[in-house]
């Protein structure tokens, strides 16, 4: 129970990577704090999982809204900025809409809440900052012009706010996964056949796989333990990192 006495704040965790890294923060003792969206019953039952923690639907896309969440959570030893959305499309083509709604979600709200926690962990001497950036944060793929540039900003903000932080006590890294089974890639799909001509076998075989030599999707427990690890006492001299977790990917 290495995290025993510590709050976690996780954004985008009532699914997917998110709910993996809740889960595995919880199981190490920390208190969660939940963030996202879902149905009641379900939100209810993650809640319950997790020893009655703390739930916020907050739309991470409003500035008053992030500001309120934070207030209302209280002070944290941990941030994962995870919540992140995707769009697929030919830049010539990209609803400037989608454009700004993926840097505001992705990008701007981590620097929302990272303002706001950061002021208690120092104070506190200890701190742990982690965002969940993306293969994408040090590669490119086409057709995802909003997504890679919020990823590469992930990683260029996390490295400034470790600098920043390096002599506090507080640490600051960033995780990129490869392609992880997750309803955000499932999403992604539709567009991708769509935006390529492909099939949907072609492009998880030819598009999604093709870029991870291991040829297997990234388990959200990985990238969940990878979390927990960066969050240890071990890991205090661990920050300004981006840590790939992606089957070999960026390898190449």
């Amino acid at each position: 129970m290495s995290l025993s006495g510590k709050r976690a704040l996780v954004t985008g965790s009532t699914s997917g990577i998110g709910l993996a890294v809740a889960r595995a923060m919880h199981a190490e003792g920390a208190e969660v704090i939940l963030n996202g969206f879902g149905e009641d019953k379900a939100i209810a039952a993650l809640r319950e999982e997790m020893g009655g923690a703390t739930h916020f639907d907050t739309d991470l896309t409003d500035v008053a809204a992030v500001e309120a969440m934070m207030a209302d959570a209280g002070p944290v030893d941990i941030l994962v900025n995870n919540a992140g959305m995707q769009h697929v499309s030919a830049v010539e083509d990209f609803p400037t809409d989608k454009w700004n709604l993926i840097i505001a979600l992705n990008l701007t709200a981590a620097f929302h809440t990272t303002r706001l926690a950061v002021p208690s962990m120092k104070e506190k001497g200890w701190g742990r900052i982690i965002n969940t950036a993306s293969a994408h944060s040090k590669t490119a793929s086409p057709f995802k012009s909003a997504y890679n540039a919020s990823k590469h900003g992930i990683d260029g903000f996390t490295k400034t706010i470790a600098l920043e932080l390096a002599q506090t006590g507080v640490t600051a890294n960033c995780i990129s996964p490869g392609y992880v089974w997750t309803p955000l890639i499932e999403g992604q799909i539709p567009d991708t056949m769509t935006a390529r001509g492909l099939s949907r076998e072609e492009v998880i075989n030819d598009v999604l796989l093709a870029k991870q030599p291991t040829k297997k999707f990234v388990q959200p427990n990985e990238i969940g333990a990878l979390a927990v690890f960066l969050c240890r006492e071990e890991a205090g001299n661990v920050t300004g990192a981006n840590w790939s977790i992606d089957g070999g990917w960026t390898a190449e």
